[in-house]
């Protein structure tokens, strides 16, 4: 680790190297420098982000636009509100290959702090948060590709769930249960795909979004404010609903993801309202009507997706997520099926 960090141009030489927070998709490190400096190291995952150069790329457009609104609006302290990539030592590349593993390094937010619990006034935050970020994007002009392609698009999850039932790979389409979630998925399957029919007829905008928007995808300061917004891999074209119905999927879910008892899932309406009037208050200046009038389906839209995508895998034999026991994926898709019912 000390190594692959002096290939950066950080001030001084490494001191101290350690594991930093608990990501699932990159690995994470505290960088301390001679200088006093510390920085956040991180490995890329190239399985799940295939194309590190847009990657980068993308992460650079919209640091240095965002950075571009704070000095024009007079903010101060811009180097805690913004997240700033440190380049190589010998080139302005943002990341180091030895061929096998991708590595970046950003500067370290000082007095900076992340939370995990969700209530009503973290989710109002949040909502202000993302919002403002989506607003501050609103005009950028260069380039911003997909990092991971239709991450967020329905009807390509309906076509998946379609093949996978065509295929049934591992017989689990006669099963009677199946048969019967089948039956009633189908029938929401083209009303949750509308967003893409708009979008066809021109009458529904992509914005550039976050796509993961966690309350832990927040820096706060010592006294509770907002700092920036992080974790910005997936930053990429969407629909405003991939910020908006993602957040609440997880957030006002008062159960668990894969809750086996589904008497504790149930839609917590106080999240819901506090991320509304959060995020409305900070999106209103670019939000079209119809955008503003679609954040109901929004919150239903990504319950419903997950359902669908947990029980593809399913019926394809567990081969994408990850399960702990035989139908694992099975009680994931009920609990997120009743999430969207509620």
């Amino acid at each position: 680790m000390e190594k692959i960090a002096q290939y950066f141009a950080i001030e001084g030489y490494v001191t101290d190297v350690r594991p930093l927070g608990n990501g699932l998709i990159n690995d994470t490190y505290l960088v301390s420098a001679s200088e006093g400096k510390r920085y956040v190291l991180q490995r890329i995952n190239h399985a799940i982000f295939k194309d590190v150069d847009l990657l980068q790329r993308n992460i650079a457009y919209v640091t240095a636009h965002i950075r571009a609104k704070l000095t024009a609006a007079g903010e101060n302290d811009i180097d805690r509100k913004v997240l700033r990539f440190i380049p190589l030592k010998d080139s302005q590349s943002t990341y180091y290959t030895d061929g096998k593993s991708y590595w970046r390094m950003s500067a370290f937010i000082e007095d900076s702090v992340t939370v995990e619990t969700v209530t009503p006034e973290s989710s109002y935050c949040a909502g202000k948060a993302f919002g403002e970020f989506q607003s501050m994007l609103v005009d950028i002009t260069e380039p911003i590709g997909e990092t991971i392609p239709d991450f967020h698009n329905m009807e390509l999850r309906a076509r998946q769930l379609r093949d996978a039932v065509a295929k049934d790979l591992v017989g689990r389409c006669s099963e009677p249960e199946i048969c019967a979630f089948l039956s009633e998925i189908d029938l929401h399957i083209y009303e949750m795909c509308k967003a893409e029919r708009l979008h066809r007829e021109g009458i529904l905008p992509k914005r550039i979004c976050h796509c993961d928007t966690k309350v832990s995808n927040m820096l706060f300061d010592k006294s509770g404010e907002v700092l920036c917004v992080i974790d910005l891999d997936t930053v990429m074209p969407s629909f405003i609903f991939s910020d908006f119905g993602d957040f609440l999927r997880s957030a006002a879910n008062t159960g668990k993801e894969d809750d086996a008892d589904l008497d504790n899932v149930q839609f917590n309406m106080e999240i819901f309202k506090a991320f509304a009037k959060g995020y409305i208050e900070s999106a209103k200046v670019f939000l079209t009507p119809l955008e503003i009038e679609m954040l109901p389906y929004a919150a239903q839209l990504f319950p419903y997706m997950q359902a669908v995508r947990f029980l593809a895998d399913y019926i394809n034999g567990d081969t994408y997520y990850q399960t702990k026991y035989a139908e694992h994926n099975l009680v994931r898709t009920k609990a997120q099926y009743k999430l969207y019912q509620e």
